[in-house]
């Protein structure tokens, strides 16, 4: 046996193992549902309101906002990320959605972490709402908390169509990204 089969089969393993402790994660599988879901936005905007009010004023031009309150990542060479949430049009629930990711590459360690998606225009958010499984790409402006009042608001988010806040991050992992996270529409 040479040392890539071994390698291989210890990636693939981890793989495994990775997908496993994501499926083991608190992210509201098996819960109640829409409720437990609704509970944790409604957490998750409060704290956007406390600790980001510019943020805030953000989220209450947006046409809708996409809350995911909760993202479990892990990774040793393949990794993924799973996390559910809510698609909040006037701060109602309209939708409820999870988000997928699986990669590969230079990553190492497990992270959860909270996100919000922005849709500023009715367009972006009729391009979301429509698509079967819509994934987050190049087009989308991130703004990242620094601790700061204003959470990365700046002249770019202030005029891109759809904007992410990714916030509340515990853990570690080395290449994590939102690129290539798939929404898609759930029944809770």
């Amino acid at each position: 046996m040479t040392n890539s089969m071994t390698v291989s089969r210890r990636g693939l393993l981890a793989a495994g193992g990775a997908t496993l402790g994501l499926a083991a994660c608190g992210n509201g599988i098996g819960s109640n549902g829409g409720t437990t879901l609704d509970a944790r936005v409604d957490a998750t905007r409060d704290y956007m309101k406390r600790n980001f009010p510019l943020a805030y004023a953000k989220i209450q031009q947006a046409s809708g906002v996409l809350y995911m309150p909760l993202m479990t990542e892990a990774g040793l060479f393949f990794g993924g990320a799973y996390g559910r949430g809510a698609l909040r049009i006037n701060d109602v629930t309209v939708d409820y959605y999870s988000a997928t990711q699986g990669s590969w590459g230079l990553q190492v360690g497990a992270q959860q972490y909270a996100h919000i998606i922005l849709f500023m225009t009715p367009e972006a958010l009729a391009n979301f709402r429509s698509s079967p499984g819509w994934t987050a790409g190049a087009d989308m402006q991130y703004a990242t908390p620094d601790g700061g009042q204003n959470a990365g608001v700046d002249t770019t988010t202030t005029s891109a169509p759809v904007v992410a806040y990714v916030f509340g991050q515990a853990g570690f992992i080395i290449g994590a990204t939102l690129s290539g996270t798939k929404y898609t529409r759930i029944i809770p």
